[in-house]
């Protein structure tokens, strides 16, 4: 999923995974699952760093909204690959031309991006920049 420009934006690191199907609104980028600690916590035109999702085949659905209503993150880097999370950005694309980068980095790189952080990403999907 390359896209043709530079996609730029704070990092909201979550302190633990998200399932993404009944732990986050699909028309708000709110945070729901009251057992999480960033309850309440927006991630619209952030870049959602985290280890992994959490989670059922449901989540795919829930990415695709997210991006199809633009109320989910511009990006998200994981220490794993996550296919739920990957198939609901590759579904945006095609349907609907919306990208949202997936990015797997190493522990190291993970946890050197801290909330508030800005992170670039360059159109082949590389880290350029983050401070």
């Amino acid at each position: 999923m390359n896209s043709e420009a530079m996609i730029s934006g704070p990092i909201l690191h979550l302190e633990e995974p998200l399932s993404f199907w009944g732990g986050l609104d699909p028309a708000t980028g709110v945070i729901t699952d009251i057992h999480h600690p960033q309850v309440g916590v927006c991630v619209t035109g952030k870049i959602l760093v985290m280890e992994h999702g959490r989670g059922s085949s449901s989540s795919s659905s829930v990415v695709l909204e997210l991006i199809r209503n633009k109320a989910g993150p511009v990006a998200i880097i994981l220490l794993e690959m996550d296919t739920h999370i990957v198939l609901g950005s590759i579904a945006a694309e095609e349907l609907y031309g919306l990208l949202m980068p997936i990015i797997v980095v190493s522990r190291d790189i993970l946890e050197s991006l801290h909330t508030g952080d800005i992170v670039n990403i360059d159109p082949t999907n590389e880290l350029v920049s983050f401070s």
